[in-house]
Protein backbone atom coordinates (compact mmCIF):
# COMPACT_ATOMS: atom_id res chain seq x y z
CA UNK A 1 0.00 0.00 0.00
CA UNK A 2 1.41 3.37 -1.05
CA UNK A 3 1.30 6.16 1.54
CA UNK A 4 1.06 9.95 1.12
CA UNK A 5 1.53 12.71 3.65
CA UNK A 6 -0.77 15.73 3.45
CA UNK A 7 0.76 18.77 5.13
CA UNK A 8 -2.04 21.07 6.30
CA UNK A 9 -1.05 24.73 6.64
CA UNK A 10 -3.60 27.50 6.01
CA UNK A 11 -6.15 25.00 4.64
CA UNK A 12 -7.66 23.39 7.75
CA UNK A 13 -10.68 21.76 6.14
CA UNK A 14 -11.91 18.58 4.45
CA UNK A 15 -14.25 20.12 1.87
CA UNK A 16 -12.67 21.32 -1.38
CA UNK A 17 -9.15 20.26 -0.47
CA UNK A 18 -7.13 19.44 -3.62
CA UNK A 19 -3.98 18.18 -1.80
CA UNK A 20 -6.04 15.71 0.24
CA UNK A 21 -8.02 14.57 -2.79
CA UNK A 22 -4.83 14.03 -4.82
CA UNK A 23 -3.18 12.16 -1.95
CA UNK A 24 -6.12 9.75 -1.71
CA UNK A 25 -6.15 8.93 -5.42
CA UNK A 26 -5.52 5.28 -6.16
CA UNK A 27 -6.68 4.12 -2.75
CA UNK A 28 -3.61 5.39 -0.95
CA UNK A 29 -3.34 5.65 2.80
CA UNK A 30 -2.78 9.19 4.02
CA UNK A 31 -1.09 10.81 7.01
CA UNK A 32 -2.88 14.14 7.64
CA UNK A 33 -0.19 16.25 9.30
CA UNK A 34 -0.10 19.67 10.94
CA UNK A 35 3.24 21.04 12.17
CA UNK A 36 3.29 23.76 14.81
CA UNK A 37 6.07 25.55 13.01
CA UNK A 38 8.71 27.29 15.13
CA UNK A 39 9.47 29.51 12.15
CA UNK A 40 6.12 31.25 12.49
CA UNK A 41 6.25 31.93 16.24
CA UNK A 42 6.15 35.67 15.53
CA UNK A 43 2.58 35.28 14.28
CA UNK A 44 1.44 33.05 17.13
CA UNK A 45 -0.77 35.65 18.81
CA UNK A 46 -3.19 34.44 21.55
CA UNK A 47 -6.36 34.96 19.49
CA UNK A 48 -4.99 33.07 16.51
CA UNK A 49 -3.66 30.28 18.74
CA UNK A 50 -7.10 29.88 20.32
CA UNK A 51 -8.87 29.88 16.95
CA UNK A 52 -6.25 27.46 15.60
CA UNK A 53 -6.93 25.08 18.49
CA UNK A 54 -10.62 25.06 17.53
CA UNK A 55 -9.69 24.43 13.89
CA UNK A 56 -7.36 21.52 14.66
CA UNK A 57 -9.83 19.84 16.99
CA UNK A 58 -12.61 20.19 14.43
CA UNK A 59 -10.34 18.87 11.65
CA UNK A 60 -9.36 15.90 13.79
CA UNK A 61 -13.02 15.17 14.54
CA UNK A 62 -13.86 15.29 10.84
CA UNK A 63 -10.99 12.94 10.04
CA UNK A 64 -11.97 10.51 12.80
CA UNK A 65 -15.55 10.42 11.51
CA UNK A 66 -14.02 9.13 8.25
CA UNK A 67 -11.71 6.60 9.85
CA UNK A 68 -8.65 8.82 10.09
CA UNK A 69 -6.97 11.15 12.56
CA UNK A 70 -4.81 14.26 12.59
CA UNK A 71 -1.12 13.94 13.38
CA UNK A 72 0.27 17.02 15.16
CA UNK A 73 3.98 17.73 15.57
CA UNK A 74 5.98 20.74 16.77
CA UNK A 75 9.34 22.00 15.50
CA UNK A 76 11.00 22.85 12.23
CA UNK A 77 8.45 22.05 9.55
CA UNK A 78 10.96 20.49 7.14
CA UNK A 79 12.47 18.23 9.79
CA UNK A 80 9.06 17.14 11.07
CA UNK A 81 7.58 16.42 7.64
CA UNK A 82 10.61 14.35 6.68
CA UNK A 83 10.44 12.47 9.99
CA UNK A 84 6.74 11.65 9.54
CA UNK A 85 7.28 10.61 5.93
CA UNK A 86 10.02 8.22 7.07
CA UNK A 87 7.90 6.78 9.90
CA UNK A 88 4.99 6.16 7.54
CA UNK A 89 7.24 4.98 4.68
CA UNK A 90 5.50 7.58 2.51
CA UNK A 91 6.77 8.24 -0.98
CA UNK A 92 5.15 11.65 -1.50
CA UNK A 93 3.95 14.77 0.30
CA UNK A 94 1.10 17.06 -0.79
CA UNK A 95 0.58 20.65 0.36
CA UNK A 96 -1.04 23.93 -0.70
CA UNK A 97 0.94 26.77 -2.25
CA UNK A 98 1.22 30.03 -0.34
CA UNK A 99 2.34 33.53 -1.30
CA UNK A 100 4.61 34.80 1.47
CA UNK A 101 8.38 34.80 1.22
CA UNK A 102 8.59 32.52 4.24
CA UNK A 103 6.14 30.02 2.73
CA UNK A 104 8.04 29.85 -0.53
CA UNK A 105 11.34 29.36 1.29
CA UNK A 106 9.72 26.58 3.33
CA UNK A 107 8.55 24.94 0.11
CA UNK A 108 12.04 25.05 -1.45
CA UNK A 109 13.66 23.65 1.69
CA UNK A 110 11.07 20.90 1.94
CA UNK A 111 11.42 19.91 -1.72
CA UNK A 112 15.20 19.62 -1.43
CA UNK A 113 14.99 17.57 1.77
CA UNK A 114 12.36 15.19 0.43
CA UNK A 115 14.12 14.67 -2.88
CA UNK A 116 17.32 13.86 -1.02
CA UNK A 117 15.39 11.02 0.60
CA UNK A 118 13.87 9.82 -2.66
CA UNK A 119 10.45 11.37 -2.03
CA UNK A 120 8.34 13.80 -4.07
CA UNK A 121 6.66 17.07 -3.08
CA UNK A 122 3.42 18.08 -4.83
CA UNK A 123 2.36 21.72 -4.35
CA UNK A 124 -1.23 22.60 -5.26
CA UNK A 125 -2.42 26.03 -6.39
CA UNK A 126 -5.87 27.56 -5.84
CA UNK A 127 -6.29 26.08 -2.37
CA UNK A 128 -5.83 29.22 -0.25
CA UNK A 129 -6.76 31.60 -3.11
CA UNK A 130 -9.48 31.64 -5.74
CA UNK A 131 -6.94 32.64 -8.40
CA UNK A 132 -3.29 31.84 -7.72
CA UNK A 133 -0.65 34.60 -7.77
CA UNK A 134 0.87 34.91 -11.22
CA UNK A 135 -2.14 33.45 -13.03
CA UNK A 136 -3.05 36.87 -14.39
CA UNK A 137 -0.40 39.50 -15.06
CA UNK A 138 -0.20 42.73 -17.07
CA UNK A 139 1.87 42.85 -20.23
CA UNK A 140 4.57 45.02 -18.69
CA UNK A 141 5.05 43.55 -15.21
CA UNK A 142 5.04 40.39 -13.12
CA UNK A 143 2.04 41.57 -11.08
CA UNK A 144 -0.79 44.08 -11.03
CA UNK A 145 -0.18 47.20 -8.94
CA UNK A 146 -3.76 48.53 -9.37
CA UNK A 147 -6.82 46.56 -8.33
CA UNK A 148 -9.35 47.47 -11.04
CA UNK A 149 -7.48 46.02 -14.06
CA UNK A 150 -6.51 43.04 -11.91
CA UNK A 151 -10.15 42.43 -11.04
CA UNK A 152 -11.19 42.52 -14.69
CA UNK A 153 -8.75 39.73 -15.55
CA UNK A 154 -9.39 37.89 -12.28
CA UNK A 155 -13.13 37.82 -13.03
CA UNK A 156 -12.44 36.18 -16.38
CA UNK A 157 -10.73 33.17 -14.79
CA UNK A 158 -13.18 30.26 -14.43
CA UNK A 159 -12.82 28.84 -10.90
CA UNK A 160 -11.94 25.16 -10.69
CA UNK A 161 -14.53 22.60 -9.64
CA UNK A 162 -15.33 22.37 -5.94
CA UNK A 163 -14.30 19.00 -4.47
CA UNK A 164 -16.42 17.03 -2.03
CA UNK A 165 -15.05 16.02 1.32
CA UNK A 166 -13.73 12.44 1.20
CA UNK A 167 -15.95 9.72 2.61
CA UNK A 168 -13.16 7.59 4.06
CA UNK A 169 -9.55 8.21 5.05
CA UNK A 170 -7.18 5.43 6.00
CA UNK A 171 -4.18 6.39 8.14
CA UNK A 172 -1.28 3.94 8.55
CA UNK A 173 -0.61 2.82 12.12
CA UNK A 174 2.45 3.70 14.11
CA UNK A 175 2.80 7.42 13.34
CA UNK A 176 3.04 9.27 16.63
CA UNK A 177 1.26 12.52 17.40
CA UNK A 178 1.25 15.18 20.09
CA UNK A 179 -1.93 16.02 21.92
CA UNK A 180 -4.18 18.51 20.19
CA UNK A 181 -3.82 22.06 21.55
CA UNK A 182 -6.55 23.44 23.76
CA UNK A 183 -8.31 26.75 23.21
CA UNK A 184 -8.08 27.41 26.94
CA UNK A 185 -4.27 27.34 26.92
CA UNK A 186 -3.24 30.74 25.51
CA UNK A 187 -3.45 33.70 27.89
CA UNK A 188 -4.73 37.03 26.61
CA UNK A 189 -7.51 35.70 24.37
CA UNK A 190 -10.18 38.26 23.55
CA UNK A 191 -13.37 37.50 25.51
CA UNK A 192 -15.59 37.84 22.44
CA UNK A 193 -13.46 35.70 20.11
CA UNK A 194 -15.55 33.71 17.63
CA UNK A 195 -15.49 29.92 17.40
CA UNK A 196 -13.06 28.38 14.94
CA UNK A 197 -13.17 25.27 12.80
CA UNK A 198 -14.66 24.11 9.51
CA UNK A 199 -17.97 23.14 11.10
CA UNK A 200 -18.48 26.64 12.52
CA UNK A 201 -17.29 28.24 9.28
CA UNK A 202 -19.70 26.30 7.10
CA UNK A 203 -22.59 27.13 9.40
CA UNK A 204 -21.73 30.82 9.27
CA UNK A 205 -21.38 30.73 5.48
CA UNK A 206 -24.74 29.03 5.01
CA UNK A 207 -26.49 31.48 7.33
CA UNK A 208 -24.90 34.49 5.66
CA UNK A 209 -25.75 33.34 2.13
CA UNK A 210 -29.30 32.74 3.30
CA UNK A 211 -29.91 36.05 5.08
CA UNK A 212 -26.99 38.48 4.62
CA UNK A 213 -25.58 38.26 1.12
CA UNK A 214 -28.49 39.94 -0.64
CA UNK A 215 -27.99 43.22 1.22
CA UNK A 216 -24.19 43.16 1.32
CA UNK A 217 -23.62 45.68 -1.47
CA UNK A 218 -25.70 48.32 0.32
CA UNK A 219 -24.85 47.48 3.93
CA UNK A 220 -21.24 46.28 4.13
CA UNK A 221 -20.09 49.72 5.36
CA UNK A 222 -22.89 50.00 7.94
CA UNK A 223 -20.96 49.95 11.21
CA UNK A 224 -23.96 49.44 13.47
CA UNK A 225 -25.64 46.93 11.16
CA UNK A 226 -22.67 44.55 11.33
CA UNK A 227 -23.68 43.28 7.89
CA UNK A 228 -20.32 41.88 6.77
CA UNK A 229 -19.92 38.12 6.44
CA UNK A 230 -17.37 37.78 9.29
CA UNK A 231 -15.81 34.96 7.28
CA UNK A 232 -12.30 36.43 7.19
CA UNK A 233 -10.97 34.29 10.08
CA UNK A 234 -12.17 31.17 8.28
CA UNK A 235 -10.50 32.28 5.06
CA UNK A 236 -7.30 33.02 6.96
CA UNK A 237 -7.14 29.54 8.50
CA UNK A 238 -8.56 27.88 5.40
CA UNK A 239 -11.54 26.31 7.12
CA UNK A 240 -13.47 27.64 4.12
CA UNK A 241 -12.33 27.47 0.51
CA UNK A 242 -12.20 30.77 -1.42
CA UNK A 243 -13.02 28.83 -4.60
CA UNK A 244 -16.16 27.44 -3.00
CA UNK A 245 -17.10 30.88 -1.66
CA UNK A 246 -16.84 32.42 -5.14
CA UNK A 247 -18.92 29.66 -6.72
CA UNK A 248 -21.63 29.69 -4.04
CA UNK A 249 -21.86 33.48 -4.00
CA UNK A 250 -22.19 33.63 -7.78
CA UNK A 251 -24.82 30.92 -7.64
CA UNK A 252 -26.76 33.02 -5.13
CA UNK A 253 -26.52 35.96 -7.55
CA UNK A 254 -27.40 39.61 -7.13
CA UNK A 255 -25.36 42.74 -6.42
CA UNK A 256 -24.63 41.68 -2.84
CA UNK A 257 -23.03 38.43 -3.90
CA UNK A 258 -20.97 40.18 -6.56
CA UNK A 259 -19.78 42.77 -4.03
CA UNK A 260 -18.70 39.90 -1.78
CA UNK A 261 -16.83 38.20 -4.64
CA UNK A 262 -15.01 41.49 -5.20
CA UNK A 263 -13.71 41.31 -1.61
CA UNK A 264 -12.33 37.83 -2.26
CA UNK A 265 -10.61 39.26 -5.33
CA UNK A 266 -9.02 41.96 -3.13
CA UNK A 267 -7.62 39.17 -0.97
CA UNK A 268 -6.11 37.48 -4.02
CA UNK A 269 -4.85 40.84 -5.28
CA UNK A 270 -2.81 41.40 -2.12
CA UNK A 271 -1.37 37.90 -2.37
CA UNK A 272 -0.17 38.43 -5.91
CA UNK A 273 1.46 41.71 -4.83
CA UNK A 274 3.20 40.01 -1.89
CA UNK A 275 4.27 37.04 -4.02
CA UNK A 276 5.95 39.42 -6.47
CA UNK A 277 7.28 41.84 -3.84
CA UNK A 278 7.82 39.90 -0.59
CA UNK A 279 9.67 42.86 0.89
CA UNK A 280 6.37 44.77 1.03
CA UNK A 281 5.58 42.86 4.21
CA UNK A 282 7.83 45.29 6.05
CA UNK A 283 8.96 48.01 3.63
CA UNK A 284 7.05 50.65 1.68
CA UNK A 285 5.75 49.29 -1.61
CA UNK A 286 5.95 52.84 -2.96
CA UNK A 287 7.96 55.12 -0.74
CA UNK A 288 6.72 58.65 -0.05
CA UNK A 289 9.94 59.43 1.84
CA UNK A 290 7.97 59.83 5.05
CA UNK A 291 9.70 60.85 8.23
CA UNK A 292 7.15 59.24 10.52
CA UNK A 293 6.78 60.14 14.16
CA UNK A 294 8.59 57.45 16.12
CA UNK A 295 7.21 55.22 18.87
CA UNK A 296 9.34 57.24 21.29
CA UNK A 297 8.15 60.70 20.27
CA UNK A 298 4.51 59.68 19.73
CA UNK A 299 4.29 57.27 22.65
CA UNK A 300 1.28 58.85 24.37
CA UNK A 301 -0.71 59.21 21.14
CA UNK A 302 0.02 55.62 20.14
CA UNK A 303 -1.04 54.34 23.55
CA UNK A 304 -4.28 56.35 23.40
CA UNK A 305 -4.97 54.84 19.98
CA UNK A 306 -4.29 51.30 21.15
CA UNK A 307 -6.53 51.70 24.19
CA UNK A 308 -9.39 53.37 22.32
CA UNK A 309 -9.02 56.70 24.12
CA UNK A 310 -8.20 59.14 21.31
CA UNK A 311 -11.25 61.31 21.96
CA UNK A 312 -12.70 60.44 18.53
CA UNK A 313 -15.60 58.08 19.29
CA UNK A 314 -15.68 56.05 16.07
CA UNK A 315 -11.92 55.45 16.23
CA UNK A 316 -12.16 54.43 19.88
CA UNK A 317 -15.13 52.17 19.17
CA UNK A 318 -13.17 50.31 16.52
CA UNK A 319 -10.12 49.83 18.71
CA UNK A 320 -12.25 48.57 21.59
CA UNK A 321 -14.07 46.14 19.33
CA UNK A 322 -10.68 44.83 18.20
CA UNK A 323 -9.56 44.19 21.75
CA UNK A 324 -12.84 42.55 22.78
CA UNK A 325 -13.47 40.37 19.72
CA UNK A 326 -10.08 39.97 18.09
CA UNK A 327 -11.83 41.26 14.99
CA UNK A 328 -12.94 44.64 13.67
CA UNK A 329 -15.48 45.84 11.13
CA UNK A 330 -13.77 46.58 7.82
CA UNK A 331 -14.86 50.23 7.71
CA UNK A 332 -13.56 50.69 11.25
CA UNK A 333 -10.22 49.19 10.17
CA UNK A 334 -9.90 51.86 7.50
CA UNK A 335 -10.82 54.67 9.92
CA UNK A 336 -8.54 53.57 12.76
CA UNK A 337 -5.63 52.99 10.36
CA UNK A 338 -6.06 56.35 8.64
CA UNK A 339 -6.21 58.08 12.01
CA UNK A 340 -2.93 56.56 13.17
CA UNK A 341 -0.97 56.86 9.93
CA UNK A 342 -2.23 60.19 8.66
CA UNK A 343 -3.93 62.18 11.43
CA UNK A 344 -1.30 61.18 14.02
CA UNK A 345 1.40 60.64 11.35
CA UNK A 346 2.74 57.49 12.99
CA UNK A 347 4.56 54.80 10.99
CA UNK A 348 2.06 52.34 9.50
CA UNK A 349 4.20 49.43 10.75
CA UNK A 350 3.34 50.39 14.36
CA UNK A 351 -0.35 49.95 13.59
CA UNK A 352 0.15 46.85 11.47
CA UNK A 353 2.06 45.21 14.31
CA UNK A 354 -0.68 46.02 16.83
CA UNK A 355 -3.35 44.62 14.53
CA UNK A 356 -1.35 41.40 14.10
CA UNK A 357 -1.13 41.07 17.88
CA UNK A 358 -4.92 40.97 18.17
CA UNK A 359 -6.61 40.11 14.88
CA UNK A 360 -7.78 36.50 14.61
CA UNK A 361 -7.69 37.00 10.83
CA UNK A 362 -4.24 38.60 11.06
CA UNK A 363 -3.04 37.76 7.59
CA UNK A 364 0.37 39.00 6.43
CA UNK A 365 -0.67 39.94 2.88
CA UNK A 366 -3.98 41.55 3.75
CA UNK A 367 -2.86 43.24 6.96
CA UNK A 368 0.39 44.74 5.72
CA UNK A 369 -0.85 45.76 2.29
CA UNK A 370 -4.14 47.19 3.57
CA UNK A 371 -2.16 49.25 6.05
CA UNK A 372 0.07 50.45 3.23
CA UNK A 373 -2.99 51.25 1.12
CA UNK A 374 -4.32 53.45 3.92
CA UNK A 375 -0.93 55.00 4.67
CA UNK A 376 -0.46 55.91 1.02
CA UNK A 377 2.68 53.83 0.60
CA UNK A 378 0.92 50.93 -1.12
CA UNK A 379 -1.35 50.47 -4.12
CA UNK A 380 -3.87 53.26 -3.46
CA UNK A 381 -4.03 55.57 -6.48
CA UNK A 382 -4.85 58.47 -4.11
CA UNK A 383 -2.03 58.15 -1.59
CA UNK A 384 -2.71 61.46 0.17
CA UNK A 385 -6.37 60.95 0.96
CA UNK A 386 -7.22 61.34 4.66
CA UNK A 387 -10.39 59.84 6.13
CA UNK A 388 -12.08 62.32 8.46
CA UNK A 389 -13.37 60.25 11.40
CA UNK A 390 -16.27 62.59 12.14
CA UNK A 391 -17.50 62.75 8.55
CA UNK A 392 -17.07 59.00 8.18
CA UNK A 393 -18.91 58.33 11.44
CA UNK A 394 -21.87 60.45 10.38
CA UNK A 395 -22.04 58.58 7.09
CA UNK A 396 -21.58 55.02 8.34
CA UNK A 397 -22.97 55.27 11.91
CA UNK A 398 -25.43 58.18 11.63
CA UNK A 399 -27.32 57.41 14.84
CA UNK A 400 -24.21 56.54 16.85
CA UNK A 401 -25.34 52.97 17.54
CA UNK A 402 -21.91 51.46 16.84
CA UNK A 403 -20.18 54.07 18.99
CA UNK A 404 -22.54 53.55 21.92
CA UNK A 405 -22.08 49.77 21.66
CA UNK A 406 -18.33 50.03 22.24
CA UNK A 407 -17.91 53.36 24.08
CA UNK A 408 -20.37 53.12 26.97
CA UNK A 409 -19.23 56.48 28.39
CA UNK A 410 -21.21 58.05 25.53
CA UNK A 411 -24.31 55.89 25.88
CA UNK A 412 -26.49 58.79 27.04
CA UNK A 413 -25.34 61.35 24.48
CA UNK A 414 -28.27 62.21 22.20
CA UNK A 415 -28.37 61.42 18.47
CA UNK A 416 -25.49 62.17 16.14
CA UNK A 417 -23.90 64.46 18.75
CA UNK A 418 -22.15 61.34 20.00
CA UNK A 419 -19.58 61.76 17.22
CA UNK A 420 -18.38 65.17 18.47
CA UNK A 421 -18.57 65.02 22.26
CA UNK A 422 -16.24 68.01 22.61
CA UNK A 423 -19.08 70.18 21.27
CA UNK A 424 -21.58 69.06 23.90
CA UNK A 425 -23.03 71.41 26.48
CA UNK A 426 -21.58 71.26 29.97
CA UNK A 427 -24.66 69.39 31.15
CA UNK A 428 -24.31 66.76 28.43
CA UNK A 429 -20.56 66.47 28.95
CA UNK A 430 -21.17 65.70 32.60
CA UNK A 431 -22.84 62.48 31.44
CA UNK A 432 -19.84 61.29 29.41
CA UNK A 433 -17.85 60.21 32.44
CA UNK A 434 -14.11 60.11 31.90
CA UNK A 435 -14.23 60.21 28.12
CA UNK A 436 -11.11 62.10 26.98
CA UNK A 437 -10.68 65.21 24.87
CA UNK A 438 -9.25 64.66 21.36
CA UNK A 439 -5.53 63.90 21.31
CA UNK A 440 -5.16 66.22 18.30
CA UNK A 441 -7.36 68.60 16.34
CA UNK A 442 -8.30 67.22 12.93
CA UNK A 443 -7.17 70.40 11.20
CA UNK A 444 -3.84 70.25 13.00
CA UNK A 445 -3.34 66.60 12.10
CA UNK A 446 -4.20 67.25 8.46
CA UNK A 447 -1.83 70.21 8.27
CA UNK A 448 1.01 68.14 9.75
CA UNK A 449 0.43 65.34 7.26
CA UNK A 450 0.32 67.71 4.29
CA UNK A 451 3.55 69.38 5.37
CA UNK A 452 5.20 65.98 5.72
CA UNK A 453 4.09 64.93 2.26
CA UNK A 454 4.98 68.29 0.75
CA UNK A 455 1.34 69.13 0.02
CA UNK A 456 1.09 72.59 1.60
Amino acid sequence: MYVSVVLFTADLRLHDHPPLRAALDGGRQVVPLFVRDRGTDGFAAPNRLAFLADCLRDLDAGLRARGGRLVVRSGDVVEEVCAVAAEADADEVHMAADASGYARLRERRLRRALEAGGRRLHVHENVTTAVAPGTVTPASSDHFAVFTPYFRQWSGQPPRDVLRAPRAIGVPPGVGSEELPSRAAPAGVSPGLAEGGETAGRKRLAAWLRSGAAGYADRHDDLAGDATSRLSPHLHFGTLSPVELVRRARRAGGPGAEAFVRQIAWRDFHRQVLAARPGAAGADYRTRHDRWRSERTARDDIEAWREGRTGYPVVDAGMRQLRHEGWMHNRARLLTASFLAKTLYVDWRVGARHFLELLVDGDLANNQLNWQWVAGTGTDTRPNRVLNPVTQARRHDPDGVYVRRWVPELADVPGGAVHEPWKLTEADRARTGAYPDPVVGLADGLARFRRARGRD
